[in-house]
């Protein structure tokens, strides 16, 4: 089985459940509160490594007891975290993220270190560029370092794995280094400037990235589903429908989904299979409160594909 080679942020998310989200302005009262891991590339990372994959991840840390505690959580889950790197100047990030009784989420990052990851630290993970393996990054460390790393992967033969989030442009040649992009539809709009509200104008965002120089293009749809395209001779289009479950948290729903993804791909699935493999993962975080804490065993999804 290839390796995942995760790249990305490691945050400390402070998480309060409320009955319903404030608007601005608006104080709410009636909520309780904990702390948990998270960070969208530590999520991955994690996620991936429940899903079954052989996981290194690369991210910048403080030095402090956020940090020491994120690094022993992802190692206590069989993670590399060897490639970390201790910031002394700078805090690790955490996130503030609010929870409604419906599962809606509406969250604030302070990204601390993240911020500092560098292209030149990608030297501490350059022994895991190698062919067929998958590299997995997103958005939340800065962008030189993300297409650097793109960069480094796809020289060394990695099937690289792109997850566009937090929503962002993107200069156009960073598209030509990714073979799978997997946005969300709000961050698909970002990127294409089509409001995707169906398979339809899901479809239409997709092509305008695949004439960007994208091969294939994994739209999230949330209850709605997933929407692939992949283009070519033997192009692609297919919608692959939801799990229906009683959602209680969709904080990191996308992250499980991203790193479920991963995990299929390292071991050879093609999408048609890792797609619902992925979309089950994700299915059964949301009935879970909290990031890190939500995240599903291998054992669980195979159980829950078996019972559907």
């Amino acid at each position: 089985m290839s390796r995942i080679v995760v790249i990305g942020s490691s945050n400390t998310d402070m998480v309060i459940r409320v009955p319903v989200l404030p608007r601005p302005g608006e104080t709410v009262l009636g909520g309780t509160f904990s702390v948990n891991g998270g960070g969208k590339g530590a999520n991955q990372a994690l996620a991936a490594a429940r899903a079954g994959g052989a996981v290194v991840f690369l991210g910048r840390i403080g030095d402090d007891d956020f940090g020491r505690r994120a690094l022993a959580d992802l190692s206590a889950a069989a993670i590399d975290t060897t490639p970390c790197i201790v910031d002394p100047e700078s805090p690790s990030g955490v996130a503030q993220i609010l929870v409604d009784e419906r599962g809606e989420n509406c969250i604030a990052v302070a990204p601390g270190a993240n911020a500092r990851l560098a292209p030149e630290d990608l030297d501490t993970v350059a022994a895991s560029f190698r062919a067929g393996n998958v590299v997995l990054l997103q958005l939340e460390t800065p962008l030189a370092t993300v297409q650097a790393a793109l960069t480094r992967a796809r020289a060394a033969g990695c099937h690289t794995v792109l997850n566009p989030a937090p929503a962002q442009p993107l200069p156009v040649e960073l598209f030509a280094l990714v073979d799978l992009l997997t946005p969300n539809e709000s961050e698909a709009e970002l990127l294409t400037g089509i409001a995707v509200s169906d398979d339809g104008s899901a479809a239409a965002a997709a092509d305008v990235l695949h004439r960007r120089g994208l091969a294939a293009v994994l739209i999230t749809r949330g209850t709605h589903g997933v929407f692939l395209s992949v283009a070519g001779i033997a192009g692609v289009q297919q919608a692959f429908p939801a799990f229906a479950v009683n959602a209680v948290d969709s904080t990191a729903a996308g992250d499980v989904f991203n790193g479920c993804l991963a995990a299929a791909l390292a071991e050879g699935s093609p999408l048609g299979e890792a797609i619902p493999f992925a979309q089950a993962g994700a299915a059964l975080s949301v009935q879970r409160p909290g990031a890190q804490g939500s995240v599903p065993e291998r054992a669980a999804i195979e159980a829950f594909l078996r019972a559907t």
